[in-house]
Formats: C-alpha cells, sequence, structure tokens
C-alpha cells in the first residue's frame, strides 16, 4: 500500500488500485477515471472547513479525526478492504499536513504495516 495525491505523476501508470479518501476529488482527470471512493475514510466537511480556516489547529485536527474516523474503525478490515496494493489519494501534495498520514500512521500503530508515499 501507498499514498500519494490526485496531481502526482506517479498515480498515471494504468492498472493503479486508486482510492480515494477525501470527500471529493476531481474526477475529470482521465488517470482517475478507476478511482473507488473509500469514503469511511474521509473526514468530515466541517473538520475540513475548520482546519482549512485555521479555527482548530492539527493537533486538534487529529485528535478529532482518530476518534471520530479511526477509532470506529477496525485497522485490518480496512486494510483488506484497500487492498494490498492500493494507493490512497487526496488533495494535498507530500509534506502538508493530511489525514493520509494518520491514515498510514495508524496502519503501523495497529498491525505494523508501513505504508509509504509514491
Amino acid at each position: 500500500m501507498n499514498t500519494s495525491y490526485y496531481f502526482s505523476n506517479r498515480i498515471r501508470e494504468p492498472g493503479l488500485n486508486l482510492v480515494a479518501v477525501s470527500n471529493s476529488y476531481p474526477r475529470h482527470l482521465p488517470w482517475l477515471k478507476e478511482v473507488r471512493h473509500y469514503r469511511k475514510l474521509c473526514p468530515g466537511w466541517s473538520l475540513v472547513k475548520d482546519f482549512k480556516q485555521r479555527k482548530i489547529s492539527w493537533d486538534n485536527y487529529s485528535e478529532i479525526y482518530q476518534e471520530d474516523i479511526l477509532a470506529k474503525l477496525d485497522p485490518e478490515k480496512v486494510y483488506n478492504d484497500l487492498g494490498e496494493n492500493a494507493v490512497v489519494l487526496c488533495w494535498e501534495k507530500p509534506g502538508k499536513l493530511c489525514h493520509r498520514r494518520l491514515i498510514t500512521e495508524w496502519f503501523y500503530d495497529r498491525l505494523q504495516i508501513k505504508v509509504n508515499e509514491l
């Protein structure tokens, strides 16, 4: 399993198991024609909005995401649902604060599975 963002050149190869974990994604991009949407990992719109508008800090965002989303999910089931060869996608470029980083930490903490950025 890997992570990336929607505009990465690395995800344009045919045959990748692309999985969107954001509320929206750019459906018009030809390389995202086959993307699956895994809504169980999507942060709520209000959480995203509060963070983007700087109403809450990254620490608050992280805590809320972990409590409201990750704590209610079985990491083994989610990993199996996504597929071992999944590429988990959202909007943020590598290095930006992003919930896909929280997902990778969750997989490592719970399953000892290291998920890399493409």
